[in-house]
Parts: structure tokens; sequence; C-alpha cells
């Protein structure tokens, strides 16, 4: 219970943030110009795309690749927002008194995590209904559009668990998004290590998030793709408990 009330204080902040508004706002603006040129892509080559027997449809030229576009961005977008998630507290001198209130480490992590993927879960909603609305002029593979949303859902979720982990490591959030963007963009190129040493090539490609993402992009679900994206929440926010307990313990 102490999780929710956590997660609701964390939500209701990031609402009340100019911040979050302002990359609200202006995410949404590019992903709708950049989805009206894909709309308009499509509606260029239908006429080409009719005479070829499986030529892709709107969903996965349209739906999925914007998604694709937003999952991509939101890595740069979610550091920024994290970063304040424990920094802030630090900053202000209030994480002494949350790591005292009677909340456990664990429920304090959880409730931090849960309101910030709360708010990234709004903002998709609103990206999803884009390529939704499409709906209203053609038929769309809403199983693929599902599978690519929820690609995109895992994402932001790991984003938030490594962001949320930085954040816990200093009282200077520019510190903490920088040091979130950098390990993002390590485990997004991480497979590049398959290319250097053959022996190499399957952990790289099994650890870096380029890999993960594709097969629910292409409208598979893949369990594991699945347990790739909820071991690596479940071990940032371990690490960002342990963090916090070190901190807590008496020196």
């Amino acid at each position: 219970m102490k999780t929710f009330v956590i997660a609701a204080r964390e939500l209701r902040a990031l609402f009340l943030s100019p911040l979050a508004w302002v990359i609200a706002g202006v995410l949404t603006f590019v992903l709708a110009w950049l989805f009206l040129l894909q709309v308009q892509f499509q509606l260029d080559l239908q006429g080409q795309m009719a005479a070829q027997p499986g030529a892709p449809g709107a969903t996965a030229r349209v739906g999925a690749a914007m998604l694709g576009t937003a999952g991509f961005i939101m890595m740069w977008i979610v550091p920024i927002l994290a970063m304040r998630s424990f920094a802030e507290e630090r900053a202000k001198g209030t994480l002494a008194l949350l790591l005292a209130s009677p909340a456990t480490l664990s429920e304090i992590v959880l409730g931090k995590f849960l309101g910030l993927y709360a708010l990234l879960a709004l903002m998709l909603t609103l990206f999803v209904a884009m390529p939704a609305s499409l709906s209203l002029g053609t038929s769309l593979d809403w199983g693929h559009l599902a599978a690519a949303a929820l690609g995109v859902l895992l994402q932001l979720g790991a984003y938030a668990a490594i962001g949320n982990w930085a954040s816990s490591l200093t009282r200077h959030a520019t510190i903490a998004a920088v040091t979130s963007i950098g390990l993002l963009l390590l485990l997004l190129l991480i497979d590049a290590a398959g290319t250097l040493r053959s022996e190499a090539s399957a952990a790289a490609r099994w650890l870096s998030l380029s890999t993960h993402g594709q097969s629910f992009n292409e409208g598979r679900f893949s369990t594991t793709d699945l347990a790739y994206y909820l071991i690596v929440m479940a071990a940032f926010l371990t690490l960002t408990v342990r963090r916090l307990d070190a901190e807590r313990l008496p020196r």
C-alpha cells in the first residue's frame, strides 16, 4: 500500500513539473509530424505496393515504424525525467526523511519507479492513438500494433529503472541524466563487440537493447525478449535498493 502512495506522490510531482509538460508537448509534436510524414509516404507508395504480394501495410509502415522511432527517442527523454527521482531528494535534504519513513526501501524504490512508469505509459497512450486513428480509413493489424506498443512499454520500463538507479548515485540531477544516457547507449551499442570477438557475439547480442525490441516491432511476441526487459528492470531496481541501503547504514 505504501508503494502506491509513493507512486501517486511521484506521479503528482511529475505532473506539477513544467519540464514534464514541455517534454511531453515537444515529443508529441515531433512524433505527430513524423506520423504525418509516414502517412504521406504510405499514400505515395500505395499504388506500387498494391501490385506486390505480401507488401507491408499501414500497420507496419506507419504504426510500427512510428512506435519504433518513439522508443528510440524516449531513450534520451526518460533519463531527463528520471534524473530528479532521488538526486533532487538528496539535494533538497528530503531523502533522509524519506529513508526514515515507515516504508521499506523496496517500497520506496518501487513506488518511485511506478510513478515515473505511469507517466510514461500515459505518454505512450497518446503516441499509440496516432496510428490507431488510421482505423477510420483503413484496416489495421491490431495484434501487430499491440505487440509494437508492448515492446515500447517494456523499453520504457527498462529506461526508467536505469534512470532511477543513476539518480540514486548522486545529488546532481544533470550527472544522473548523463550517467543514465551513457549506460543506455552502451547497452544499445554493445552488440558491436560481437564483431570484434566471435565468442562474445552471443552474449553481446543478448545484452544489447537494440536486439530485443525488433520482435515486438515486427508483430511477434517473444518470451525471451520479455524476460530480458523484466530482468533489466528487476536488476536495476535491486541495485537502487542496495545503493540506498548502503547510504542508510550508519558510518
